[in-house]
């Protein structure tokens, strides 16, 4: 065991030293282009920041193994939003555009619950199986795609336009943001190969190990991302960073792996994907609360407990 967990500590340095240099390439690219620093979150490092994810559901997908997917995707999102935004909202308080509100946030809020309502069609609705049939794959890749292409239509925005002067080449930006990715994906791997075989010896399910190790590791991009963002205090990119990921996640990892293979929900419990909306609401209702379009430390510290609340749950539940 002493192999798999220096293996851990090499992955965890890694996707540490590549976000450091992917928020900075991101950022250089989001000022030349007169791109905000969120719609760069949103779409470049959200999606990149997702690729573990990517490769564990679609590995799982082509091996039957719906818990892998649906689980890890799943657990993804609850991490993304719960432990590594509220930690990010500990660190720095993140402001919330009225672009966010308006749209962003309820697009969240929308691909959970829609999640949620073809993951659960026949308990639901009385039709078909409960998981995601291919029919339901093509549905959540066709609203990525209008999802991606209205983001970038309308991805020049003025709130975090910085000034450009200091800005590096941008040849060198390019070659940041490539590096950071491979530092991530393979730091990413790493970890998680590392973690799922340290938790294999130990004994524990295929989805306890889905939605906790392999959810919590294949997001440690987005949560070296998120805390180098905001130690940068650039919490507009850590906050497209999650919210991009998530719909990522959602729409074309589940998407994907569902055309791959059909997935079932049947070992996904309602406790499970209710976490999982509460996770995207209370999103929204921080920006109403307190200080208001904020998210400020103590939505930060709520966010956290909600995690550690339904970690300890899962914990019991072996």
């Amino acid at each position: 065991m002493l192999v798999e967990i220096l293996l851990l500590l090499a992955g965890l340095a890694l996707v540490v030293f590549g976000a450091d240099y992917l928020v900075e390439g991101a950022s250089a690219i989001a000022r030349r282009f007169g791109l905000s620093e969120f719609i760069i979150g949103l779409t470049i490092v959200g999606m990149g920041t997702s690729a573990p994810e990517m490769v564990v559901s679609f590995i799982g997908a082509a091996g039957g193994n719906a818990d892998i997917s649906v689980g890890n995707v799943v657990g993804s999102n609850i991490f993304n939003t719960l432990l590594i935004l509220g930690l990010t909202g500990i660190l720095l308080p993140i402001a919330v555009t009225a672009d966010n509100r308006k749209k962003d946030i309820p697009m969240n809020i929308i691909t959970t619950a829609l999640l949620i309502i073809l993951g659960f069609k026949h308990t639901i609705l009385g039709i078909g199986t409960d998981g995601l049939t291919r029919v339901d794959g093509v549905i959540l890749l066709v609203l990525f795609v209008l999802y991606m292409w209205q983001s970038f239509k309308n991805g020049s925005g003025e709130e975090e336009k910085a000034d450009d002067s200091k800005s590096l080449k941008l040849g060198w930006a390019i070659l940041m943001i490539a590096g950071g990715f491979a530092a991530l994906i393979f730091g990413g791997n790493l970890f998680v190969d590392s973690a799922t075989e340290i938790a294999r010896l130990l004994g524990v399910s295929d989805k306890f190990i889905a939605i906790t190790i392999l959810a919590g590791g294949t997001s440690l991009p987005e949560l070296a991302t998120c805390v180098t963002a905001a130690a940068k205090k650039k919490g507009q990119l850590a906050l497209g960073n999650i919210i991009g990921s998530n719909i990522f996640n959602v729409l074309l990892i589940l998407g994907g792996s569902a055309l791959i293979h059909p997935l079932s929900f049947e070992d996904i419990s309602y406790v499970d994907m209710g976490v999982l909306l509460v996770s995207a609401l209370v999103l929204w209702t921080s920006c109403l609360v307190g200080k208001k379009n904020v998210l400020d430390r103590l939505d930060g510290v709520f966010l956290v407990l909600i995690w550690l609340a339904y970690m300890a749950y899962l914990i019991v539940n072996l």
